[in-house]
């Protein structure tokens, strides 16, 4: 690409993630929406049922503190798996209340308008983890012996998973006839993280559960994340992540791609 194409690109897709974060603030229940359900799992499982599941996990007495480090990094990975469900909404009106349509008779860049929400959609979620981690460190959270390039890391495992989630979004959305098929679409993202390890280990689930709990792409990215943050054994967990992580942006973008070429009915 040449440097006139590429400053169109960054300039044409600047304008685009401006056009969704202006959109995101006119609607904002969804965006709560996305944000306060994490949150109120985070103070369900620790006040309602943190004292019994730390028990079953610990095999002793309670210890909530103990269930708060164990949940907080599943808990900030559901957040990231939510965030795109809105993703798949916004392009799925696009497509079909013929917004691209018009863009595609503008002279801009056609791949920013994906580009804008893909942009928009990851710094959501960003913003989201920070404040459900946040909420996070007043109840109790702590992270003392992570270092700073450990901290480095788990940000960049998380927006690099952001990124691949709302690229398969995208997809989702734009492969959907209408905003509600692009709902549903979109709710593997959104129910995977409840059959991972996020709430209790995989060696605590039946024999038959625990394959479906184990190869899928949330239950390494926790795992990992919970060793950068609280010191835990990562394994392969982390070779494991970002090949998901890269495998399914690439999955995603390709898949997005081939879709927006193709001539609108």
């Amino acid at each position: 690409m040449s440097t006139p194409a590429l400053s169109l690109a960054v300039r044409d897709s600047a304008t685009m993630l401006r056009r969704n974060l202006l959109h995101a603030r006119r609607y904002p229940s969804l965006t709560l929406n996305i944000l306060l359900t994490p949150i109120v799992l985070l103070l369900l499982f620790v006040y309602v049922f943190g004292d019994v599941m730390s028990a079953g996990i610990g095999g002793g007495g309670a210890d909530r503190s103990a269930y708060i480090a164990y949940l907080v990094p599943g808990i900030l990975v559901m957040t990231i798996g939510a965030t795109p469900a809105g993703t798949a909404v916004s392009v799925s009106m696009d497509m079909t209340e013929g917004i691209i349509a018009r863009f595609r008779t503008m002279a801009i860049h056609r791949g920013s308008v994906l580009i804008g929400h893909v942009l928009g959609s990851v710094l959501q979620a960003v913003i989201s983890v920070v404040l459900v981690g946040a909420v996070a460190v007043a109840i109790g959270f702590r992270s003392t012996d992570a270092t700073a390039l450990e901290w480095l890391a788990a940000f960049g495992l998380l927006t690099l998973f952001a990124t691949a989630l709302t690229w398969m979004a995208v997809g989702m959305g734009m492969a959907s006839p209408n905003a509600e098929a692009a709902s549903n679409n979109a709710m593997p993202l959104i129910m995977l993280p409840f059959i991972s390890s996020a709430f209790v280990p995989i060696d605590a689930m039946p024999d038959w559960f625990q394959p479906i709990a184990e190869y899928q792409p949330f239950t390494p990215a926790i795992e990992t994340l919970r060793g950068l943050l609280l010191g835990s054994e990562i394994g392969n967990n982390g070779w494991i992540t970002i090949g998901w992580g890269l495998g399914l942006t690439a999955l995603g973008y390709s898949w997005s791609k081939s879709l927006f070429k193709r001539d609108p009915k």
